[in-house]
């Protein structure tokens, strides 16, 4: 059964399936939930473990020997399948025959633990991972957005006696986004520092780096929502990361020029679900763009446009008359989309 992240904790005070997946792009929360499942399963006899990696020269033997063994000891044990790549390859058949077994109560004695990344929508949909979901229980971790960052934030402060405002949470969340592992250690340098109770905003500002790590999406994420705070943010990770500007200018321009295509279509009347397919837009960038298109202006954003085509000529090189650096001509990009006029003016 597929299993909120949440509720992992509660379900582990129960009686224990025999197969569990812990996957998702969090590896911190995937390796705490490993961690929590091995603590519950030492709890109920399971005091042997062995961990098998299935990198793509694996011997899918090994895991057939694991899984078909009594423990050493005559007790239980734990085989741990670590998957790196989120793809069995040839162990397809492997795992989905144990999967059958197990159904078939054939190894009461062993826990398979299976832990992988982030996988693909089709790897999730696929019949050896379906097997898995049915055989026991799969968990996925998905890193906190932005938004959701100040709550985990002050859930992970409450666990060590720690508790700060929501400026002060905020504050953190915007110097750790996107760097779970990052947070994690800087919540714990919280604790060295100061003793348990409540956190001042400066004694927060004075112990947090700056470690925040952003991505392409977060830049179009800003943009959408016109966090220009954030845009500003992303702007400096992208380039400190080294990342190239075209990349960057091909967001922004992308974003752009959508947004104009899909106002022009609502403004003559087009469904939106069929601009959307026409312009290949979908999941949450859609109603994100949705939104957009209703905030800003055309004026605003053939601008935008404009001063893109500009930097693309920096870039190239040929535009000997411009003056600064391409990141801050970026900003000044999002600082122009700032001054936005209402969409009834454009």
């Amino acid at each position: 059964m597929l299993l909120k992240a949440e509720k992992l904790a509660e379900h582990l005070k129960g009686k224990l399936a025999p197969l569990y997946v812990v996957y998702g792009d969090a590896p911190l929360l995937t390796l705490e939930a490993a961690e929590t499942i091995h603590a519950a399963a030492r709890k109920q006899g399971f005091d042997e473990r062995e961990v098998l990696s299935a990198l793509p020269d694996f011997d899918w033997n090994q895991f057939v020997a694991a899984t078909g063994n009594l423990s050493l000891f005559g007790g239980r044990k734990i085989v741990e399948l670590r998957i790196p790549n989120g793809k069995p390859g040839k162990g397809v058949g492997v795992l989905t025959n144990y999967c059958q077994r197990i159904r078939q109560h054939a190894h009461p004695d062993n826990l398979l633990l299976v832990s992988a990344p982030q996988m693909e929508w089709k790897d999730e949909k696929a019949a050896w991972f379906t097997a898995l979901s049915e055989a026991g229980v799969c968990c996925k971790f998905t890193t906190p957005t932005l938004a959701e960052l100040p709550a985990w934030i002050a859930g992970r402060l409450e666990r060590q006696g720690q508790k700060a405002d929501r400026a002060g949470l905020v504050f953190m969340a915007e110097r750790v986004e996107g760097n779970l592992l990052a947070a994690h250690q800087e919540i714990q340098k919280l604790g060295l520092l100061y003793p348990p109770g409540p956190l001042g905003e400066a004694q927060i500002r004075d112990a947090v780096l700056n470690v925040a790590r952003y991505r392409i999406d977060d830049l179009r994420e800003a943009f959408y929502a016109r966090d220009f705070g954030r845009f500003a943010r992303a702007l400096e990770g992208l380039r400190q990361e080294g990342e190239a500007p075209q990349l960057a200018l091909w967001a922004i321009t992308e974003e752009l020029r959508a947004l104009l295509q899909l106002q022009a279509g609502l403004k003559q009347g087009q469904p939106l679900h069929t601009l959307c397919r026409d312009l290949r837009i979908w999941g949450t960038r859609q109603q994100s763009l949705q939104q957009a298109a209703r905030t800003f202006s055309r004026a605003a954003l053939h601008r935008a446009l404009r001063a893109a085509a500009r930097l693309d000529r920096r870039i190239k090189g040929l535009d000997h008359g411009g003056s600064g650096d391409v990141w801050e001509g970026f900003l000044r990009l999002g600082i122009g989309l700032r001054e936005n006029r209402p969409a009834g003016n454009a």
